[in-house]
């Protein structure tokens, strides 16, 4: 199973947060980005868009935070953050 967990962030705190479980023989990165899309579903925003600095972490670290950036709407809070938490 894999699981992903998102997070929205404003003013340094956790305000939301679910957890996407993935199960199947997908690869790795159609997983990830099949949770996004569940967790952006769950809290209603847009799927971010992946820009080069958020890719490198999320390899290196397996997280990274969506910030204002990544969204092409105006977002109200300060960030959205997602970490693998199984694989």
């Amino acid at each position: 199973m894999f699981r992903l967990s998102g997070q929205i962030l404003k003013n340094g705190k956790v305000i939301a947060s679910c957890v996407s479980r993935q199960e199947g023989t997908e690869n790795r990165t159609k997983k990830v980005y099949t949770a996004l899309e569940e967790i952006c579903h769950h809290f209603d925003l847009p799927v971010p868009i992946w820009l080069p600095t958020r890719i490198r972490e999320f390899q290196t670290r397996s997280k990274t935070t969506f910030l204002s950036d990544s969204f092409m709407e105006e977002i109200s809070f300060d960030g959205l953050e997602i970490q693998v938490i199984e694989e």
